[in-house]
């Protein structure tokens, strides 16, 4: 097991390295990083030019100025924000706790509504519960975000009056953004978790235990879906990191104060150190969470160890 975390952290330096190359190197392609910063440059003198990109550290070849990024950002450096003239880290720890709860509410929704909803489609299969299961799923891998989201704010804001309809606050602002950010992530698992556990369902050792007189609730809670939870799993840890790095649509449709409302301003503004900054921190969160997929996956399957 060791060796199997070891060769996985390896790969993950290395899938860092190359994210910070392909940011840095899209962030220069873009033009001068002086124009950001100085917008009357047309009335500045050469001296002034020349001494702003030597502060800039532009003088130096670009593989310095790569080294030297590195550096900076491994310290939490990203540079200050062009639009909100703030250190883009400050900014980003600033509004991190609001998409983490958001995330946090909506990735455990999704996992009491999609696993449970799954278990039960593949045990009532061709019943009513299972036709809505599916229906559940359908719509809700179907209809995108931001579709789902504005027909809540019709229904329960404008219509009904019951919601507000962005900011955050009191629990009620959770409502509708958590339901719309959780609904997709759990309609996949409930399709995940049906088909695996129609899987060993129909295997061997399940149709063995009925043949033996074992209790249906004993074949299902203790043989079929302990067995069935390796694909929902791991999946549900892939579905964690698009939980935080995938709130942009609805943090944006209801106004909450996370990272993803963040990055539409920082693209908005062309604030080039603050989306740098944005897409390290989510790459870095992306693969974190790959990477405890592949770790609970090879616990729950000591195949993947092996292999």
């Amino acid at each position: 097991m060791g060796r199997f975390i070891t060769r996985r952290l390896i790969s993950l330096v290395v899938v860092v390295i190359a994210i910070t190359l392909v940011v840095f190197m899209l962030s220069r392609a873009t033009g001068d990083p002086r124009y950001l910063y100085m917008s009357s440059y047309t009335r500045m003198t050469a001296e002034v030019w020349e001494a702003q990109g030597k502060a800039m550290g532009l003088d130096k070849p670009l593989i310095v100025q790569y080294l030297v990024w590195v550096k900076n950002a491994a310290q939490g450096d990203f540079g200050d924000s062009v639009h909100f003239r703030r250190n883009s880290l400050d900014l980003i720890l600033k509004f991190l706790p609001a998409t983490l709860q958001l995330s946090g509410i909506s990735f455990l929704c999704a996992l009491l509504i999609g696993i449970p909803l799954g278990v039960l489609s593949a045990v009532k299969r061709t019943t009513g519960w299972d036709y809505l299961g599916r229906s559940f799923a359908l719509l809700g891998q179907a209809a995108p975000p931001f579709w789902i989201a504005l027909v809540f704010i019709w229904i329960f804001s404008v219509y009904l009056g019951w919601l507000p309809t962005s900011r955050k606050g009191d629990w009620t602002h959770y409502v509708m953004p958590v339901i719309t950010l959780g609904w997709l992530p759990a309609a996949g698992l409930l399709r995940l978790t049906r088909s695996s556990m129609l899987e060993v369902l129909d295997s061997e050792y399940v149709k063995l235990a009925r043949a033996k007189g074992v209790s249906t609730k004993a074949i299902i809670w203790k043989h079929a879906f302990r067995n069935s939870l390796i694909a929902p799993l791991t999946y549900a840890a892939i579905l964690l990191a698009n939980f935080l790095t995938g709130t942009v649509v609805v943090e944006t449709v209801f106004a909450w104060p996370g990272l993803g409302r963040l990055s539409v301003m920082a693209a908005l503004n062309t604030d080039f150190p603050l989306i740098t900054g944005l897409a390290l921190v989510f790459s870095v969160i992306f693969l974190l969470c790959s990477l405890v997929a592949d770790i609970l996956y090879a616990l729950l399957d000591p195949r993947i160890r092996i292999s």
